[in-house]
This record gives C-alpha cells, structure tokens and sequence, in this order.
C-alpha cells in the first residue's frame, strides 16, 4: 500500500484501485491513512538506521528539501564500487549548522567513520560546511557544486553577457587549480566594476570549486563528483512521489521523505565514471597516484 502512494496514486482514489484489499486493510481515505503512517515510520525505523560500517562509503552528497515550510536533509553516498544509496535524513525547520550537525553525527553513530577520508559534496551551504568540518575535520575536502555557483554568478549579469563569461569560468575549472583560480580571480576584477554581486560570488568559495583538480582526479569522474545533480535527481524522485500531498504537518516531511528516498533508491544506477573510483579511493589515502596514471 505504501508502495502504491509513493507512486502516486492519492488516498482519494484507493478504493478503485486495490479493492481486493478492503477486507484486510479497509479503503477508506481516513484507514489508509493510518495505514500508511504506520508503513512509512517501519520504513523509516528499519531502512535508515541500517549500519554502515561495512560500507565502503567514498562521497557523501547533501543537500536540503523543501516541504512547505518544512525541510528535510537527505545524504546519499557512493560506494568504491559506484553503487549509490540513502544514508539518511533529518527533518529540522531549516537547513542550519544544528540539524546538519545532527544529520552527521547520526551517520557517524551508525558506523560511517569519521576518520576515514572521504569526500563531500554541497551546494555551498554556509551551515553544511561547518558542521562536515566540525563532524569530520577540517582536513576533509569538499567539493562546491559548480552548477549552483554557475547560476548564482550569471545571474545578475545582462543576458547578452551570460553566455560567454560561463564558457569562460568552465574553462577556468578545467585547468590546473592554481592558474585556474587565478583566471576566475582576475575575471573578478573585471566584473567587479559594473557587476560586483556577480563579482563577489565568484571569489565566495573559489577554492572548493576546484577541490576534484586539487585531487588530480581522472576526467572520467569530474562531471559525477563536480556537482549535486546526483542528489537532485534522487530528490527529483521523492517530489515526484510526494506531489499529491497538499498540506505538510509537523509530522509528516520526515516521514514522507524517507519512505520516497527509499522508494527512489531502487532505480539508481551505478555514478557516472565509476570504474575509476579505485583512484579516488588511493588518493584520498594518501597513495601516491597522479591523474595520468589513473586514466591509463
């Protein structure tokens, strides 16, 4: 029954449905109700708190979805195999330090090592950064999503002039970080003449934008591991499974985010590049690997 709401069929239109389950579960809107919630918290209980120890967790992705004026954090991580799945989510009434703070230390809780390296990937949450820093250390590297940073510097920009300074600041992230951040530096001081918004987004966060070239990892991984679009598209998903709800309680996103993240789980498939991630596994452990190497 949960499975058959998460694919959005409404409580209004379960008796057509599945009538052949009126005499064991009823089919009025009010039963199935019950019904659900109780499915959706077993969901919720069972599926995310299973362990992670044996995990072998590379990338962890965060990102925040809105529900009304609720929000859940939701993170999926990608094992060394390339095999994507929900860690976990936190409801909280925003995304700030304390509920990201409180997302991670449940994944710590649940064997996800803190000592181990791995790497993140935020969309330049202010409050994200801080607790990954507080949680696993300042030394983890994080990876700004560059599509979120792309949108937030051209868009105070005339539109004439969009087109060529984003070609510009891709092919700034295409080279070495050093000479890299240099060119977007000095494209700064230009904008910052007639455009300074525009100007001082660049420069905020310049260094995480370029934290996948710092690693000297192989191009075959850049576009999974360069931007959020993974976890988008697994939040694409639970709106998607959740667009029938019209008003969201105090108890209800978390709930219903769970039940629709793990719905979504089932149809990931495997990170893009995902035969290269044993070079991003020994880089992250310190193991001597350049790029050239990894892609040969």
């Amino acid at each position: 029954m949960l499975n058959i709401l998460m694919n959005g069929v409404s409580t209004r239109s379960y008796k057509q449905v599945i009538p052949q389950m009126a005499d064991s579960v009823g089919i009025s809107k009010s039963t199935v109700s019950r019904q659900t919630i109780a499915a959706a918290e077993q969901a919720l209980a069972e599926r995310l708190a299973r362990r992670l120890e044996e995990k072998d967790i590379l990338v962890v992705y965060i990102d925040g979805l809105h529900f009304g004026e609720y929000c859940v954090l939701g993170a999926v991580g990608v094992d060394a195999e390339g095999h994507k799945m929900v860690l976990g989510i936190h409801e909280g009434a925003t995304e700030n330090a304390a509920a990201c703070k409180d997302l991670l230390e449940d994944l710590v809780a649940r064997g996800l090592d803190p000592k181990r390296p791995r790497r993140f990937v935020i969309d330049g949450s202010k409050a994200l950064r801080s607790a990954i820093h507080a949680v696993f250390g300042w030394q983890t590297p994080v990876q700004r999503c560059r599509q979120h940073k792309l949108r937030n510097v051209l868009e105070p920009l005339p539109k004439e002039q969009q087109k060529q300074t984003g070609a510009l600041i891709k092919a700034a992230w295409k080279m070495e970080a050093k000479p890299g951040m240099a060119k977007l530096r000095k494209m700064a001081e230009w904008l910052e003449q007639e455009y300074p918004d525009a100007a001082a987004s660049l420069l905020e966060g310049i260094d995480e934008c370029f934290t996948i070239n710092r690693l000297e990892l192989p191009l075959s991984l850049h576009r999974g591991l360069a931007s959020t679009h993974l976890i988008e598209s697994s939040q694409s998903g639970v709106r998607m499974r959740t667009r029938r709800v019209c008003r969201w309680r105090a108890d209800m996103p978390g709930r219903w985010a769970a039940a629709a993240f793990l719905e979504t789980e089932k149809n990931f498939n495997r990170l893009m590049g995902y035969r290269d991630l044993w070079a991003l596994k020994a880089i992250l452990q310190g193991e001597p690997l350049k790029a050239k190497q990894a892609i040969a």
